[in-house]
C-alpha cells in the first residue's frame, strides 16, 4: 500500500473514483479503510475544457457500470455520491460540505488529467486536509521501470521482458465491508442521459456486454476456464467467440484491475498449467497496454500529435467520402466491412481486424489516423486514450515501435489467413454469404455466374473496392518516400 493516513476515526474520506469502478482490489478504497473514516464514495462526470469527452459507446458503458457500482455501494450500507460539473470545483465543494478530511484517489495518466488532480491535492494540502493518490489502472507506473540508461522503454519487446522479469503483483486489497454517504445529496445517473436515444443505437451491446465489476470477473474466468488454453493460436481468429478475453472494456473503466488478472494468470501457470506459453502471450498483451501508458506518460500530446514528428510532413490525402465509406463499412473489402459493421454493432472490434481497418485507412486511402482514432473513440465502448493511440500510431507508421510504414496490410489475404472459413465475414456481411470461399474475400475476382448464383451485384448489394489494393499500396510508398527524401543528410 502506497500510503496510510493516521487515525481518521469519526471523520469522513472521500474516495474519487475516475477509470478505477470497482471495490475488490482497489487500492484507494483500501487504504482509505485503513484509516478508519466513513468512506464516502464519489463520482464526477466531468466537465472541463481541457478535458477529451467520452464517446458515445464509452458513456454507453459508463451509465451501467456506475449503477453496478451504486448498487455494490448500496449493498454495503453506503451510496455512491455522483455529480456533475468541473472536477476539482465539484470534489472541493463536497469537501466543505460534509466537512471531510480528505480525499483519496487513483492515478490518471494525461496531461490535463495530471494537472487537473495536482491543483487539487494543492489546494487541500492548503486547506490543512489530506489528499493520496495510488496505483488502481495499472500494474506499474510509468515511470517505475526504466532503461539501463535511466530512461523510459520506447520498444515493446524488452520493456515486456522487464515486466515479466521483476513484477509482482501485491496481495489482493479486500473489498470494504462498510460504507457511508448516506443522506448526502446527488444526481440521478439516470437523469445524465448516458443512454442514446433517438435513436438507440445500442441494441447490439447487451447481448455481449455485462458492464461492471461482477461482469469483469465473470468475464475473467469465462476466459481461463475457456479461452486462455488456445489463445496463442485462436487469438487472431475473429470468428473465434472466445480466442480473445473481451476485457478491455472492463479494464478501460477498472471494474478490474490488470493485477487482478496478473495473479489469476500466473496461478494457472504456478500450478502447471501446460499452455503456458499462451498464458504469457495473453499477459504480453496486458503489458501492451501498461507499455502505451508509459508512452502516454512521456509524450502527453501523442493522443493527437504524431510521435515521430517526421510525419509532420506526411502527404495525406483525406476524404471525407471516402472516411465515411470506411467508417460504414462499405469499403468493398469484406473484412475490413466486417470489423467495421462489427463495431458500430456491438461497440467492439477484434484486434486483428483493427490493425486490418487502420492500415487500409492510413496507407491505401492516405488518411491522417487521427480521424481513424476519433471514429474508434466515440465508437469502442473500450476506448482508451493510451491503447487508442498507440494502436493507431503503430499502424500508421508514426508511433513508438511502429509497424514500418512501408508495411501494408494487404485486406484480401488477411481475410483469407485469418477469417478461413469466411465464418467471421459472412456474419457481419451476410449480403456475401452465398459466396464460396474462395471469392468471399475477393469478390469481385468472381465471374458473373458465381456472383449471380450468390445473389451479389457489385456496385449495388455489395460496393466494389474503394481502391485497388496495388493502387492503394504504391500511393501509400510512395507517400513514405517522400518523408525519407526530407531526412537531413
Amino acid at each position: 500500500m502506497e500510503a496510510i493516513l493516521p487515525d481518521l476515526k469519526g471523520k469522513k474520506l472521500i474516495v474519487w473514483l475516475r477509470r478505477d469502478l470497482r471495490l475488490r482490489d482497489n487500492a484507494a478504497i483500501a487504504a482509505a479503510v485503513e484509516t478508519g473514516a466513513e468512506i464516502i464514495c464519489l463520482y464526477v462526470l466531468e466537465e472541463h475544457a481541457k478535458l477529451r469527452g467520452l464517446g458515445g459507446a464509452s458513456l454507453w458503458w459508463l451509465d451501467k457500470s456506475l449503477k453496478s457500482l451504486r448498487s455494490d455501494v448500496s449493498s454495503r450500507g453506503g451510496k455512491l455520491i455522483c455529480r456533475k460539473g468541473d472536477p476539482g470545483a465539484v470534489v472541493m465543494d463536497l469537501v466543505k460540505e460534509i466537512d471531510a478530511a480528505g480525499v483519496y484517489w487513483g492515478r490518471r495518466y494525461g496531461r490535463a488529467e495530471r494537472d487537473i488532480d495536482g491543483h487539487l491535492k494543492e489546494t487541500l494540502a492548503n486547506d490543512g486536509l489530506c489528499a493520496e493518490s495510488f496505483t488502481t489502472a495499472l500494474l506499474t507506473e510509468p515511470w517505475t521501470i526504466k532503461t539501463s540508461s535511466g530512461g523510459y522503454y520506447k520498444v515493446f519487446t524488452p520493456y515486456w521482458r522487464a515486466v515479466k522479469t521483476c513484477y509482482e503483483a501485491p496481495a489482493p486489497f479486500p473489498a470494504p465491508e462498510k460504507l457511508g454517504g448516506q443522506g448526502i445529496d446527488g444526481d440521478r445517473i439516470e437523469d445524465w442521459g448516458l443512454h442514446p436515444t433517438d435513436p438507440d443505437w445500442s441494441s447490439g451491446f447487451d447481448d455481449k456486454w455485462t458492464p461492471g465489476e461482477d461482469g469483469a470477473v465473470a468475464r475473467l474466468q469465462r476466459f481461463l476456464d475457456n479461452g486462455l488454453r488456445e489463445y496463442k493460436s485462436a487469438r487472431n481468429r475473429p470468428d473465434l467467440e472466445d480466442g480473445t478475453s473481451g476485457l478491455s472494456p472492463h479494464l478501460a473503466f477498472g471494474e478490474i484491475s490488470p493485477a487482478q488478472i496478473w495473479r489469476s494468470v500466473t496461478s494457472k501457470i504456478n500450478h502447471g498449467f501446460k499452455q503456458d506459453d499462451s498464458a504469457w502471450t495473453f499477459l504480453s498483451e496486458v503489458v501492451w497496454r501498461e507499455f502505451s501508458y508509459v508512452l502516454l506518460y512521456h509524450n502527453p500530446e501523442m493522443t493527437r500529435k504524431n510521435y515521430n514528428d517526421r510525419f509532420d510532413s506526411m502527404p495525406w490525402r483525406p476524404n471525407a467520402s471516402r472516411l465515411e465509406r470506411w467508417q460504414k463499412g462499405q469499403t468493398g473489402y469484406p473484412i475490413v466491412d466486417a470489423g467495421m459493421r462489427q463495431l458500430w454493432t456491438t461497440g467492439w472490434m477484434h484486434n486483428r481486424v483493427r490493425m486490418i481497418v487502420a492500415s487500409l485507412l492510413t496507407k491505401h486511402l492516405l488518411t491522417p489516423w487521427q480521424d481513424g482514432e476519433a471514429w474508434f473513440w466515440d465508437t469502442l465502448v473500450d476506448a482508451d486514450p493510451a491503447s487508442n493511440a498507440c494502436g493507431w500510431q503503430w499502424t500508421a507508421g508514426s508511433g513508438a515501435d511502429a509497424s514500418p510504414y512501408f508495411r501494408v496490410f494487404n485486406p484480401i489475404t488477411q481475410g483469407q489467413k485469418f477469417d478461413e472459413t469466411g465464418e467471421y465475414v459472412r456474419k457481419w456481411c451476410p449480403e456475401l454469404a452465398g459466396l464460396p470461399d474462395k471469392h468471399l474475400h475477393a469478390p469481385w475476382e468472381a465471374d458473373q455466374e458465381t456472383l449471380e448464383k450468390a445473389g451479389v451485384t457489385l456496385g449495388e448489394t455489395y460496393p466494389k473496392p474503394i481502391i485497388d489494393h496495388s493502387e492503394g499500396r504504391q500511393r501509400a510508398l510512395e507517400a513514405w518516400d517522400t518523408l525519407k527524401k526530407q531526412e537531413p543528410a
